[in-house]
């Protein structure tokens, strides 16, 4: 589109991970990141997932699937909520704009945009929008408090029947906790930081006749070192109730509400610090910015039954938002300039149920899941509008979308021998859309729907190996504008429709051990991923369109290392090969394709002191398809440190870029054109502009202290 947990008694001799019984896929696997315990913080109810003998594995399905415990996010430094995502190995979190938009993601030699193809959820709701005024797939997690989070799992790849849209590389659930551990109602926060960082935290839980309430109010507000300072003012506020209903059966309500304003400094030319024109914190638009608001109920209920469970959810998500960007600066429009505001309010409603069994499957231990997955979009408006300093003075396109999908999906894992087990699954997802646009070309409805089967073969040599060969097949949706456009808002020329379902298929081979040196796991996996429409960075919009299908290859490896209690030490690095498939001359290179990563990490919990530090490389990309322009590579250090002056107080600093790395946080390739600069032509003598790296630097090193009181 242009311009745009419950304990139970199982047969398995090593059973599955009851990532429906816990609600949102939240494991404790021998995972890179896993907590080392056998104690599962993500449980709905807290509750402990049980092997049924000493020595046997609790089971994973890849050897790319792990959990993040709440004690391992404690120490983790944050320069942004968005960077909680970095615990996924080989994720890189990034920002080219503002601080209260979305971040931009890099996995899997994609780069992500704003959440493509990486499907991300909090507490059961889904957080990436479809058709949405900036980019598909658009995940803000401006709204999370990291403090309330109860761990965060991941798992990478199409091989999961649970995963629909936006899954292709991977997916992320989050969850809050019910209520603060025993002794402990809650906490007051407060923090001080460079560039005007300020922010303060209240939240507490309270025990009532019938069940738990949790709260939780954050503020914040910070300037940035840019030269037009970002003024980010955040609300943002939690309330859960949890209600056990007895045997293990249970239901919980949530309320989120989030409002956020910010200015923005998006991406600048480099010419223009070269030139001096700006400094390397300068603005070229001084009026880019933006505001957000989310504001959603939940619930979720599970009920355990004596040969499994089942399992439900329902939610509605009201959301807006105003975008005010400027990536082109006067090319297009050298008197006004060529801001554009993209706008939307969007309401969202889903539900999705799951029915869980325990038996055997032709004498052999065995767990059979069904589910449902329904969500509606509407969009009233969603608009792209030509503004100067932020007043609108030309309507590019405004349009009324609704945007429904329904899915059915079955998967069973058997266990054929205590060395052979195997994981089928089926999904069958439909989408339905109606398309109303100011221009009645573009307007339309239609359908779409795809098959995804997919297929694990795990083999276990030892009882402290698995050997895993992964296979399936997922998708991710376009903007459904895209499929009724004909005719391009800007220019009034034909353009060609898209698909709205674009399929994806991925193959895997890994394995993961653990205790080759006590404490010590490790993994490798080598993988590849054919998409059907590329997903590219277009300069003259500043968003994305569909291109060529691409294919993609990897090696991934990672080890968790805990040589003593109070100490985890992990490390990961993934390599990745992105082409497109089908061969043209300009190049086969798909730009920003993440290519390398690295990062490690060191936790350290002993006495009263507490520290966290991660090391980050972020490797060279391609910016253009023949490859003759690259992006320079990134290598940062991020520091936390906390110490407990009484017991119930405890000071903590955060030192961010610890080296002062002069680096970019993105970098990109095209044309653009600053007022008054002379520009080439093309034959019918308009401005081409001057091709140029984009670049939106890493900040500098920032100091952050707080002091938290729990109560």
């Amino acid at each position: 589109m242009r311009r745009m947990g419950i304990t139970f008694s199982a047969r398995l001799r090593s059973p599955r991970l009851l990532h429906t019984l816990l609600g949102t896929a939240l494991l404790q696997p021998l995972a890179v990141m896993a907590g080392g315990t056998q104690q599962n913080d993500l449980a709905l109810d807290a509750t402990v997932v049980h092997a049924p003998q000493s020595g046997t594995r609790t089971d994973v399905d890849t050897a790319n699937t792990g959990y993040v415990s709440r004690a391992q996010l404690e120490s983790r430094p944050l320069l942004r909520p968005g960077e909680l995502l970095e615990t996924v190995p080989g994720l890189i979190v990034t920002q080219h704009s503002g601080d209260g938009k979305a971040n931009q993601y890099f996995l899997r030699g994609f780069n992500l945009d704003h959440g493509t193809d990486l499907s991300t959820t909090v507490a059961g709701m889904p957080v990436n929008m479809r058709t949405h005024a900036h980019g598909q797939g658009y995940t803000d997690l401006n709204f999370v408090i990291p403090e309330l989070l109860n761990g965060i799992a991941y798992r990478k790849g199409p091989y999961f029947a649970e995963e629909g849209d936006f899954s292709a590389a991977g997916s992320v659930r989050m969850d809050y906790i019910d209520r603060f551990p025993d002794g402990q109602h809650g906490i007051a926060q407060a923090e001080l930081g460079e560039h005007g960082y300020k922010r303060g935290l209240l939240a507490g839980s309270t025990d009532l006749p019938t069940g738990s309430l949790l709260y939780g109010l954050e503020w914040l507000t910070e300037n940035g070192p840019w030269v037009v300072p970002e003024g980010v003012h955040k609300l943002n506020g939690v309330l859960r109730y949890a209600v056990p209903l007895g045997g293990g059966e249970r239901l919980r309500l949530t309320g989120m509400a989030y409002k956020n304003a910010w200015q923005s400094t998006d991406q600048v030319p480099q010419r223009a610090i070269d030139q001096g024109l700006i400094s390397r914190f300068g603005a070229i638009d001084p009026t880019d910015g933006g505001a957000a608001s989310r504001y959603s109920l939940s619930a979720d209920w599970l009920r355990p039954l004596g040969d499994g469970s089942v399992t439900a959810n329902a939610y509605v998500i009201k959301s807006r938002l105003t975008l005010f960007s400027n990536f082109t600066y006067a090319l297009n429009n050298p008197e006004r300039g060529d801001q554009f505001m993209q706008f939307e309010n969007r309401t969202t409603a889903g539900a999705n149920a799951a029915r869980t069994w325990f038996g055997t499957l032709a004498g052999r231990d065995s767990e059979t899941e069904i589910g449902t997955q329904v969500r509606y979009d509407r969009l009233d408006p969603i608009s792209l509008s030509q503004t100067e300093a932020r007043t609108p003075y030309a309507l590019v396109r405004s349009d009324t979308v609704n945007e429904t999908s329904a899915a059915l999906y079955a998967r069973n894992s058997t266990q054929w021998t205590p060395w052979l087990r195997t994981v089928a699954g089926l999904r069958a997802d439909q989408f339905w859309y109606d398309v109303g646009s100011s221009n009645a070309s573009n307007s339309g409805r239609g359908n779409d729907h795809i098959l995804s089967p997919k297929l694990s073969v795990i083999l276990s040599p030892t009882t402290q190996t698995d050997v895993f060969f992964n296979w399936g097949r997922g998708y991710h949706s376009n903007d459904v504008r895209g499929a009724t456009t004909t005719v391009d808002p800007s220019t009034g020329g034909p353009v060609q429709k898209v698909s709205v379902l674009v399929p994806a298929v991925g193959y895997e081979a890994g394995v993961r051990t653990r205790n080759v040196l006590p404490g010590l796991q490790l993994s490798a996996s080598l993988w590849r991923l054919d998409i059907g429409s590329e997903l590219v960075f277009s300069g003259d919009s500043g968003t994305t369109e569909p291109s060529r299908p691409s294919r993609r290859t990897g090696i991934e490896l990672a080890a968790y290392y805990t040589p003593r209690p109070d100490l985890i030490i992990d490390a990961d690095a993934a390599f990745s090969r992105a082409r497109y498939r089908d061969h043209e001359a300009v190049g086969d290179y798909i730009p920003e394709a993440i290519q390398t990563t690295a990062s490690a990490g060191v936790s350290w919990a002993v006495g009263r002191w507490t520290l966290g530090t991660r090391l980050r490389y972020f490797g060279p990309r391609p910016l253009i398809e023949d490859n003759s322009v690259r992006s320079a590579s990134s290598f940062l250090v991020n520091l936390k440190a906390g110490y407990r002056i009484r017991k119930d107080v405890r000071v903590f600093v955060e030192v961010l870029n610890v080296f002062n790395k002069r680096a970019n946080d993105i970098d990109y390739y095209y044309a653009s054109r600053l007022k008054g600069e002379p520009s080439p032509v093309d034959a019918d003598g308009v401005p081409t502009g001057i091709q140029d790296h984009h670049i939106h630097p890493t900040e500098p090193r920032t100091l952050r202290a707080g002091i938290a009181w729990s109560f």
